[in-house]
């Protein structure tokens, strides 16, 4: 398999066969075949079980320490190699890019985060920063840090973007009046925040697109 792997790839391999390839490396003795099933059935599929938490895991028979750590591993690592392979700083950022740049930052979270895109005045990226990582639906978003960050890197174009556990990408009411209470104080601080984005397994859906708050390229 490992051959088969050097040679091709991934492409062709059943899920079951991409499992228990992964699985040698945490159990190098003894056939892996069977807890590569399990594990695919019972969370059903990979991305199932690369979002199962270490406890869950570990309550599937066959999994022990090593495995589970492993495949809780498997989704931070792909979202560390998406940060540091996909760079945006310097470019142009619209809803596109904003998409590309964000999802894989919350790939295989296990809280609530929020990070911040600061951009220059003709919308390029000058960074983006994680500000806060919290447990579900308790995130708080200080307006003091986002302008101390924002006005540090000399950026007045700020967006938001946090993540639901849920996996649903909805803006819930509480999300909006909270991020409409936001733009208004960073206003009086000069900083526009140009929209604020929701993430959630995979997919992102903006409050400006939403019509929650004023369209992309709006100034305060």
């Amino acid at each position: 398999m490992k051959e088969e792997f050097r040679l091709r790839g991934l492409e062709g391999m059943s899920e079951y066969r991409v499992m228990e390839l992964l699985l040698f490396y945490a159990i190098p003795q003894g056939d892996v075949n069977p807890l590569a099933h399990r594990l695919v059935d019972r969370f059903g599929g990979l991305a199932g079980v690369f979002n199962a938490t270490y406890e869950q895991l570990m309550a599937v028979p066959g999994v022990g320490h090593n495995t589970a750590l492993l495949l809780t591993f498997m989704p931070q690592l792909a979202a560390r190699y998406q940060d540091s392979s996909y760079s945006l700083e310097g470019q142009v950022v619209g809803t596109w890019q904003l998409q590309e740049l964000l999802v894989p930052l919350f790939l295989g979270a296990r809280n609530e985060k929020v990070f911040l895109v600061c951009l220059d005045s003709k919308d390029r990226l000058i960074t983006c920063r994680q500000i806060h990582e919290g447990i579900a639906d308790r995130v708080d978003v200080s307006a003091r840090k986002i302008v101390e960050i924002a006005l540090g890197c000399g950026a007045r174009r700020v967006v938001l973007a946090h993540n639901h556990l849920s996996g649903i990408a909805l803006c819930s009411a509480a999300d909006v009046q909270a991020t409409r209470q936001l733009r208004t104080l960073l206003a009086q601080m000069e900083i526009c925040l140009v929209d604020h984005v929701v993430v959630a397994d995979g997919d992102m859906v903006s409050m400006v697109a939403s019509g929650y708050i004023p369209a992309w390229g709006a100034r305060p």
